[in-house]
């Protein structure tokens, strides 16, 4: 590839990034019965962590979509590098969802909803790190 395709492809695969992660903040935000815009203005360190975790979360399975050696022993064009991304991206969210509700299923000694509103701090660390976590076993897989 030349240094304009690169340019172009890092361009898209970015917006397209940052429209993934509005968009996981969004969907576990129904999740956590709390409005994050609102929680954030407010300081709510918690809601600050969680949505970091999703961020990050996301960009490791990106990462792991558009450098997966499966994409690169096929020919791969934009379109399917997107796709993939996509489908790999809602596969995440999915379990990032999944392993909330198991947390909070586990964890009887405390409602991690009302502690992510409270703006306990550990609760959005905690949070944060499962998810971070769910995505690196996802970019493991993948890769």
């Amino acid at each position: 590839m030349d240094f304009y395709t690169d340019l172009i492809e890092i361009a898209i695969y970015s917006c397209l990034g940052v429209i993934l992660m509005v968009a996981a903040n969004f969907f576990v935000d129904l999740i956590i019965p709390c409005s994050f815009p609102e929680e954030i203005k407010k300081g709510n360190n918690a809601v600050g962590f969680v949505s970091a975790g999703i961020n990050v979360g996301v960009g490791i399975l990106l990462r792991a979509a558009i450098y997966s050696p499966s994409q690169i022993i096929r020919e791969e064009t934009l379109l399917t590098g997107i796709i993939s991304s996509i489908l790999y991206f809602s596969a995440g969210i999915i379990f990032f969802v999944l392993g909330y509700l198991a947390i909070r299923l586990i964890n009887r000694k405390y409602e991690l909803n009302s502690e992510i509103g409270r703006g306990n701090t550990s609760a959005g660390i905690m949070v944060a790190g499962i998810f971070i976590g769910i995505a690196i076993l996802i970019s493991g897989v993948i890769m």
